[in-house]
Formats: C-alpha cells, structure tokens, sequence
C-alpha cells in the first residue's frame, strides 16, 4: 500500500486518529484532520497536517477516509464519502498492511482486553517478544511505524475497528462470544455479528480460529471458514481440537486426542466468563509454543485488569466492585453471575439501545436493589418495573450515595453499568475512577 503523495482524511482525534495521522505522515502522505470537538483540542503535538472544520468539505480531492473506531457508519462525513466512491479504511487496516509479523486478534463483545492482557502475560512469561495493543494500550498503527522487532503481534480488535476492513485476517483469531451491543452503531445484531466474523471469513487454510462451542452461531460460522478451527466450551464436550471443563480442570484435547489438564485453582479472577477468557488464552499460548507449565505461571500471577469485576474496596463489611467496562447486558449478567451475596447494582449511563428486560431473571434473582442512574434511567426503571426494588437517580454520584445507604454488611455494591458512559464522562475509565474516589468519601454531605 503506498500512500505516498496521497491525500488522506481523517476523522476523529481520538488516541487511534491522532496515531493514524502520524502514520500517514511518516510515510509521505497529506493528511486533513477533523473532529467533532475540533475548537476544544490540542494539537500542537500535531505537526505536517491540515486542520479542517467538521464536514464533507474536508472530502474535496481526498484518496482515502480513516475515522477513528467511535465515528458510526451513519455519520454525515462517511455518507457523503461512499456517495462520492471514496475508500474508507479503518486504522487497523491500513496497519495489518503494513504489518510484518504475526497478528493474534481477540474479539468479541465481553472479555477482550482481559483475554489479550493474559495472552500478553503467558507470552512474555515464555520469554517471547510480544506486542499487545490494538483497541487497547498502543494502536497497532503506531507499532507498524517502527521497526516491529517482536515475535507476534496480539490485538485486541472491535466491531468498530472491524468494519471498515476489506483484507484484515490474523494467524490466530479469537471469537469470544456475540450478545446484544452496539445496535446503535451498527444498526443491528445481524450488521454487528458480521463486522465481527469478517476477520474469519478472510482467513487462510494455515491460519487459526478460536470460537466459543457454546454459542449457536459457531456451527454456522465454522461452515464458511477454511482455517483449522479450535473450539472451547464450559457446557460440553466438543470434537478435538477442544478445550473444555472436567470438574475442577481445564482440558486440552487435540486431535491426535492427547490431553492436557489445567487445574482451576490457578486461576484468581472469578467467574465462568474468565474460564472462557482463559481457555482461548490456552489455544492461543500453545499454538505459539509456549508450554503448559509458562502457562501456569501466568495464570497464577494474573490477577485481572482495571474496571473489569475488580475488588476495590471493603468498606464496613460491604465490598464494592468496579465493572465499568461492563457497558451491555451481557457484560452485567456475567458480573451478576460471579456473586453469590446479596448485591446492590448500580445500573445506567448512554443506552445503547439495548434490551434491558434480557437481565430480568437474573437481576431478579440476585439483587437485593437496583439504582438507576444516567441517561439511561427510565428506560432501565421501566424494562424492571415492580420485579425489584429500583432506585431512580440523575448520576452516578448519587447512585453512589444511595447505594451506601442501602448496603449493610455482607452485601456487594456492584458498578455494572449495561451502559456507555459518555452522558456523564469520558469513558469507562474516568467512570470507573470516579466510582472508586466516591466510595471512598468519608461524608454523605461531600457526594452533594
């Protein structure tokens, strides 16, 4: 791909357009920048481009459009630029062409970036040279600007990301699992699940596909692909090459049907949804030579990452958890499902437009009181009605407050919102950090 003398436009200043446009112009490129918020940032650090204001005007003689993973298909610029026959490519495109080591790609709707972080953490524990970045940390586009020195690449990719794709396949592919999320995006769970298996279609017959066995959609999906297809499942037994659950361990079978097993016990993050998480880390790992005991031993140091189910505090017999980047149902359900004390769920945020009444049975059966914050309020208020006891609050620092009343010892306060964050922060990160500095108030009358 030679970008060379092109013009390039890119939208969106996020961490992955402010990487792409220095891409671009390392490689000679010229580049037109815009944003949204395009008054209200810093770009000093932004040298060689053209700063343009937010609209089609920016298209004029343009040879290729980069949005950034946040700006949806149906934005005004991405119309007109398919009108206008324009190439849109995503910045994890143009970087898988300019890629030159091996890329292991993790997808899914829930429990990506804790499946890359371990995969990350078993490859460096067997001394191997390893990039992790992608949709989290780095973006795979500024590691492709260097000299790309490492073993393997491993990338966690979204359906953002994956949409404006048209050759990205990786060695190994990671399919995690597919449940409500994003319809606002794209539109629909249909156009969402496809962006997601577009990295498999595309593979190859020596590449690699991981899938989860105990979603109904796998069958249907194995059909198109001619990779060697591995499969996990914490349901059942698949036909080798699987891994699956046996009482209290993991096996490994391959199809020579040798076995390997992995103790449970080694695992320190909860949930059957990590037990998922840590089976495709496995395929992965072993796939790339790593043996069973370096696998082990990351396991048994790996203790998670931030705002996924952590532990935060302990507070008079009340624990409280940080799961702000659970941002859809299914990411609550799986949060709810790790707990077997009486929970206090702080619940809302920007919808999705997701179908909230999908928590019912579960949030029915293991929370004692749910408070609605957010944008989201009404709509969570309404999908619950009379089946649980439901606090209704404008933000989540009251939500916070209330739920500090209402926890007494022995209860969980759980942050899972089912929701974006952006009506009230930046992302989930700065919610995540919020939720932590406000439980820690000493005084009600600070939360004010």
């Amino acid at each position: 791909m030679d970008v060379a003398g092109k013009t390039i436009a890119i939208i969106g200043l996020g961490k992955t357009g402010m990487a792409a446009a220095e891409f671009f112009v390392s490689k000679g490129a010229r580049v037109r920048v815009t944003d949204e918020k395009i008054g209200e940032l810093d770009l000093s650090l932004l040298e060689g481009v053209e700063v343009r204001d937010y609209n089609d005007g920016i298209l004029v003689g343009v040879d290729l459009v980069v949005p950034s993973p946040g700006v949806p298909p149906h934005n005004c610029i991405l119309v007109a630029a398919r009108e206008k026959k324009i190439p849109v490519l995503s910045e994890l495109e143009v970087a898988f062409r300019f890629l030159h080591v091996p890329v292991v790609a993790v997808t899914g709707t829930n429990g990506k970036t804790t499946t890359v972080t371990l995969i990350g953490r078993i490859l460096s524990e067997a001394k191997k040279r390893v990039f992790v970045g992608g949709n989290i940390g780095v973006p795979l586009i500024s590691y492709v600007n260097g000299p790309q020195d490492d073993e393997v690449a491993v990338v966690e990719v979204s359906s953002f990301q994956l949409l404006w794709t048209d050759t990205f396949h990786p060695y190994i592919g990671v399919l995690l699992n597919v449940t409500q999320d994003h319809i606002d995006y794209h539109g629909s769970m249909a156009a969402y699940r496809e962006a997601k298996e577009s990295m498999f279609i595309r593979q190859q017959k020596d590449d690699y596909a991981i899938l989860n066995a105990d979603e109904e959609e796998t069958e249907v999906l194995k059909e198109k692909l001619v990779s060697q297809v591995i499969t996990f499942s914490t349901q059942e037994r698949p036909l080798p090459p699987c891994l699956y659950l046996d009482g209290d361990s993991i096996v490994y079978r391959t199809t020579s049907n040798s076995e390997e097993v992995y103790p449970l016990s080694m695992l320190k993050i909860p949930g059957l949804h990590n037990v998922e998480n840590f089976m495709a880390a496995i395929a992965c790992a072993r796939l790339l030579g790593c043996t069973q005991q370096e696998i082990e031993r990351a396991a048994r140091s790996f203790t998670g990452v931030p705002h996924r189910i952590e532990l935060v505090a302990e507070i008079d017999g009340v624990k409280f958890i940080d799961d702000s980047k659970g941002t859809n149902c299914d990411a609550v359900k799986r949060a709810l499902e790790t707990f077997s004390e009486p929970v206090v769920l702080l619940m809302g945020g920007r919808d999705k437009d997701s179908d909230f009444s999908v928590l019912v049975p579960v949030v029915t059966k293991h929370v004692k009181t749910l408070i609605a914050f957010g944008e989201a309020r009404e709509r969570i208020a309404a999908a619950f009605g009379d089946k649980i006891r439901l606090i209704s609050v404008p933000t989540l620092k009251e939500g916070v407050k209330r739920a500090k009343s209402e926890a007494v010892r022995g209860d969980v306060v759980l942050l899972s919102p089912g929701c974006a964050s952006f009506d009230e922060f930046q992302n989930y990160r700065e919610r995540g950090m919020k939720f932590r500095e406000w439980i820690k108030e000493d005084s009600y009358d600070q939360m004010g």
